[in-house]
């Protein structure tokens, strides 16, 4: 199978390159520096020089392939609704290159706002407020007969080298010389290890896209607090209650009850994950180098 993904220099985007062409697939990865474009060439996939704006760019790769897998987006959440429109262009670029075809895309999300209360199931379907519209793309493709799924990733991609939100809340803890939770600390995390999630996304494209949405869960959820203690004890710091105005701008994230159940993507798959737990990961020497 000949898969584009796009954002294959990134964190998760890059595993899933390395899963594909270590099982025999080809792969095209989207790159737009030099750089990385080196390093994505290295591992053996072809490198297409480009960003997500330049959608004919996209629309020929995606016309080009046999599968698309998009995990591509601009985390710079000072510009969130501005980059979650770049995505939604990205996607409807995409998947109009595989319209009349029966070949896939996967989109790339998150468990955000999906259920209150309780953990997100597949079945669930997000909140149409919420700013990044990701699954409502996919979905929009669905409905025009392209087969389109979105896998939902945990908050916590982990693994040694993660830049996503678990470094921050260490960098967080450092600058405020406390480790905080947010409240009382009893909101809950998902987390899947980085190799775990990549593997999700080849056993989607290998046994067909039959569901709308796959979770790519392994824990199905982590008490912040939790967190926040392993994290209080690698730095040697306390471990307090805080309230918004400790975390800033990313207290919405750290108060966030984002759970999740896999369950149905582990039936339909047999995807068992076999790499280490969120606090067993967090509890290593190297995510505190440095």
């Amino acid at each position: 199978m000949h898969v584009f993904v796009t954002g294959a220099t990134g964190w998760v985007g890059s595993a899933v390159v390395e899963e594909l062409v270590s099982a025999g697939h080809q792969v095209t990865g989207l790159s737009r520096s030099e750089d990385k474009a080196a390093a994505l060439a290295a591992t053996g996939a072809k490198v297409l020089r480009a960003t997500l704006d330049d959608l004919d760019a996209l629309h020929r790769a995606a016309s080009a392939s046999d599968a698309v897998v998009h995990t591509a987006f601009n985390h710079d959440f000072s510009k969130f609704a501005e980059n979650a429109e770049q995505d939604r262009r990205a996607i409807e670029a995409l998947g109009s290159a595989l319209e009349g075809s029966d070949r896939p895309i996967l989109v790339t999300s998150g468990l955000a706002r999906l259920a209150q209360g309780r953990a997100a199931t597949e079945a669930d379907v997000p909140d149409p407020a919420f700013p990044r519209k990701s699954e409502a793309a996919a979905r929009a493709l669905a409905e025009r007969g392209v087969r389109a799924a979105t896998v939902r990733l945990a908050p916590s991609v982990h693994g040694l080298g993660d830049h996503g939100f678990i470094p921050i809340v260490i960098r967080l803890a450092r600058e405020k010389g406390m480790s905080a939770y947010f409240d009382e600390g009893l909101n809950r995390w998902a987390g899947v290890h980085r190799l775990d999630a990549a593997r999700l996304y080849r056993l989607v494209l290998e046994q067909g896209v039959t569901e709308r949405a796959y979770h790519a869960v392994a824990d199905e959820g982590v008490r912040f607090k939790e967190i926040a203690k392993v994290i209080g004890r690698r730095l040697g710091l306390s471990v307090e209650s805080r309230g918004r105005e400790h975390f800033g701008w990313f207290a919405n994230f750290a108060g966030a009850d984002m759970f999740a159940s896999s369950e149905r993507a582990r039936a339909r798959l047999g995807w068992k994950p076999t790499g280490p737990e969120l606090l067993t990961d967090l509890d290593q020497p190297g995510y505190y180098a440095g």
